[in-house]
């Protein structure tokens, strides 16, 4: 690909060469308290409440950014196509963010991959195995980062924070030599002020940056990211001269690590770093954001104490103890940046509800202070409602996407300065009305149901070691048994068959053996690979989500709501609005089918209760736990349904249980109670001899390690391969786990192909923490986004590994 500069972009032949002249703000405007005379900031006070947002969505209304990435990745088109449509991108969203008002407009908000990846290579913290020494990080080292290549893996990916979008882990070590690599953030910069708008880069904290690395490979466990914080700061520095260079009045730190559980030590180091760079961060206005949590009340004191620092931001709607420390304590003369528009929901605001909350707030910080914000990046909800022309006119009217989000922060904010727009809350008020009345939401026998439940807790009669014998009697699987996570490639010609099937092109009969023709070829492929407990593929499904919400009631879809997950993966949340049932049978048909091409265990494939509810958009007019045993109920009937079918081996993936996970530990174990509840509600009736399956992918399991074991599945697969197999420490450290457990033998989410030397290397080093009668052997995850010439040659290695083992485990 060549070493590229990453987006630093030619300037637009339609946009003017020289940004034009922005007006000085008020000489009024009082210096901050950091401030040296020679070096006063420029302090914009609103004199009238202004709007805010926090972050924007990339990927495009019809996942544009996604299209490009993927065409330039397989050398259909060149970097400059990619770089042209991620300006247009960038550009819509500065303009339609403008147009609608907003003050405070975000730049540095787009990546091509993530955002922690931009601050690696802005930091140039490249590990050495990608072989870049200096200079501008291009996207060939960008890339292999994010993806690996064909000689080295990527870095590992991880959630970020309790949501579904997925980061690059940096790894560091006490070696690791930082320098300035990357100016995406000034040239965004610049490229908005080009077309006349003003913006506010975004820069990932520093803090929040080194506690969500980790150590590199071959660094102690032990070391201490902290310790880095004076080897990072002057990178920061020269990156704040630049945007000050450049015109910047404003700079935005994200520090969400300050919602977490943070030690006297760790706060102490978020105090000295900014403060570090006090001198540094005159002449500009420095907001902080925090968001997704309350922020507790010493890391709130902490922050709140910091001079430099004009405005602070708060998530006040999953964070309304906040409110509380605002009361009691809020500095005086900064501003306040309320985060009262859900950035990770799709309803619409209740507008008359956040007015009520900023006259709360306007009594403690004076309305000239007050400032309308998201509650988060509106990154994690989708991109615009106006793209969605087939939702029903009721629902539709409950709903507001990122686009509709912005205009509700400005909404509000000219409402509390006197420009309230009457008709437009009069429509609000009544759409929240409609939504809490209309008998569509509520289902009274379902609601009985769920309260019934908590009655028991659910657990199948026979401890897990007799189950799996009993299963073993009659499944007959070698040791290190083989299998897949659950689909295979869906290819173009997939994609093609089911919408023509959706649009009533092709009849179903039709639909119905095209599917069993790829089942056919799935099924052939794995028993010549030599797998040996097989799964159809899931050929007949969009998305492990979609597909079961669409079956269910009290679900909702979108044309073109999609979500960023990582890269260029996006998702397409269904909409939980009602009570949820279970109509009908949903893949008996379908198992029953592949079950019968072959001799040997089909796996039955579900999606379990928790990760239906975390990865769609959920109701907030219940409690989550109350839906999310709802979804618990239609699934137990789904697996019954299975069962009595003859499917023997049923998959149950949990991949988001830990991303529920609150991020204060105060609040984690209720969570784990009613989530891992939910789990064995599904299971909890079937036969000792059917075999219960559970997957989880791209979480740091270590710390609900007991919670796992407690879902009682007799064999779960779990993501092991791009974090270094540091699953793997918790049997290190004496955890017992006796059901059948597969830690992945090779990373999925890249195009890089192991060898069996390799696959077979990591099986040796599970071995050595678990009994070679509980291990499987299977992939990270399932085989959805790859192509069959990837699938083919990876599982043939990985099933030549898991032999190569087996022969060496029967020597005498």
């Amino acid at each position: 690909m060549g070493q590229l500069a990453l987006q630093r972009l030619p300037p637009l032949a339609s946009l003017p060469r020289r940004p034009p002249s922005l007006p000085p703000p008020s000489s009024a405007s009082p210096s901050l308290p950091c401030a040296t005379a020679s070096r006063r900031p420029r302090f914009y006070v609103a004199r009238a409440m202004s709007s805010h947002i926090v972050g924007y969505p990339r990927i495009g209304p019809k996942r544009e950014l996604k299209f490009a990435l993927e065409s330039f990745w397989d050398g259909k088109t060149g970097a400059e196509e990619l770089q042209n449509v991620a300006a247009n991108l960038r550009n819509s969203i500065w303009k339609h963010m403008a147009d609608a008002g907003i003050k405070y407009i975000p730049s540095n908000t787009f990546s091509y991959y993530d955002q922690m990846l931009d601050t690696t290579a802005m930091l140039g913290a490249v590990p050495p195995r990608y072989g870049w020494e200096s200079g501008e990080i291009g996207f060939d080292i960008y890339f292999s980062m994010a993806r690996g290549n064909a000689s080295v893996p990527a870095m590992e990916m991880t959630k970020w924070f309790d949501t579904n979008y997925h980061y690059i882990v940096p790894e560091l070590g006490p070696d690791v030599k930082f320098s300035y690599a990357s100016h995406k953030a000034v040239d965004e910069f610049k490229e908005a002020k080009a077309l006349g708008i003003d913006t506010v880069p975004v820069l990932i904290g520093p803090i929040t940056y080194l506690l969500l690395s980790k150590p590199a490979k071959g660094v102690e466990k032990s070391f201490s990211l902290l310790s880095l914080i004076d080897k990072i700061l002057p990178v920061y520095k020269e990156v704040l001269a630049d945007l000050k260079s450049a015109g910047a009045r404003w700079i935005q730190f994200d520090e969400p690590i300050l919602v977490m559980d943070l030690d006297t030590s760790q706060l102490q180091a978020f105090y000295d770093a900014y403060s570090h760079m006090e001198s540094s961060l005159a002449g500009l206005n420095v907001l902080i954001a925090t968001y997704f949590a309350d922020v507790p009340a010493e890391a709130y004191n902490t922050l709140t104490s910091l001079k430099c620092v004009t405005g602070f931001g708060f998530d006040l709607v999953r964070g309304l103890e906040t409110i509380d420390l605002i009361k009691v304590n809020f500095p005086r003369g900064k501003l306040l940046f309320a985060g009262v528009v859900d950035g990770r929901n799709i309803w619409a605001n209740d507008l008359s509800a956040s007015i009520k909350t900023l006259q709360t707030l306007e009594d403690i910080v004076g309305k000239e202070k007050l400032v309308v914000s998201t509650s988060c990046s509106l990154l994690h909800t989708a991109v615009d409602l106006v793209n969605e022309v087939k939702l029903d006119k009721e629902l539709k009217s409950w709903l507001a996407f990122a686009a509709q989000k912005v205009v509700e922060v400005n909404a509000l904010a000219k409402a509390f300065s006197g420009a309230k727009d009457e008709a437009l809350f009069a429509s609000n008020s009544m759409r929240q009305a409609s939504r809490r009345s209309s008998p569509r939401v509520t289902n009274a026998a379902v609601q009985q149901d769920v309260a019934a439940l908590k009655k028991s807790d659910h657990r199948r009669s026979t401890e897990v070691s007799v189950r799996l014998q009993a299963q073993q009697k009659k499944l007959n699987l070698p040791a290190l048994p083989t299998t897949t996570i659950g689909s295979f490639p869906q290819t173009t010609d997939l994609r093609r068959i089911r919408r023509e099937c959706k649009a009533k092109k092709i009849s179903e009969v039709e639909y119905v053996q095209a599917i069993k023709e790829e089942f056919e070829k799935v099924v052939k492929l794995q028993e010549e690979l030599g797998i040996d407990v097989l799964v159809h593929g899931e050929a007949e499904r969009n998305d492990m989500v979609e597909f079961f919400g669409e079956q269910l009631s009290g679900f909702a879809f979108t044309a073109n709501g999609w979500v960023q997950s990582y890269g260029s993966r996006c998702v397409k949340p269904p909409i939980i609005y009602g009570d949820v049932t279970r109509p009908k049978a949903m893949t008996v048909f379908w198992s029953s089918m592949a079950q019968k091409m072959t001799q040997r265990p089909m796996k039955g494939m579900l999606t379990g209760p928790v990760t239906i509810l975390n990865w769609s958009f959920v109701r907030n007019d219940q409690p989550r736990h109350e839906t999310c045993f709802q979804i618990a109920l239609a699934i137990k009937d789904e697996v019954e349904d299975l069962e009595k079918a003859g499917i023997t081996v049923i998959q149950i993936d949990e991949a988001a249980l830990r991303e529920g996970l609150p991020l204060r530990r105060s609040e984690q174990n209720f969570y784990l109670d009613w989530a891992v509840h939910a789990f064995r509600i599904t299971n909890c009736n079937v036969q000792d001899t059917t075999q219960i399956h559970t997957h989880m992918c791209y979480s740091n399991f270590n710390d609900i390690i007991h919670s796992i074991i407690n879902m009682d599945a007799d064999v779960i697969t779990i993501e092991n391969s791009r974090s270094d197999e540091k699953l793997l420490s918790v049997f290190h450290e004496g955890v017992k786990y006796g059901a059948g457990i597969g830690p992945g033998v090779y990373d999925i989410h890249s195009p890089r192909i192991p060898s069996a030397e390799e696959i077979a290397e990591r099986i040796n080093k599970m071995l050595a923490v678990l009994d070679s009668k509980v291990l499987w052997v299977n992939p990270d995850c399932g085989l959805k986004t790859r192509k069959y010439s990837e699938v083919k040659s990876a599982l043939s290695n990985m099933v030549a590994a898991a032999k190569l083992i087996r022969a060496q485990l029967n020597k005498p």
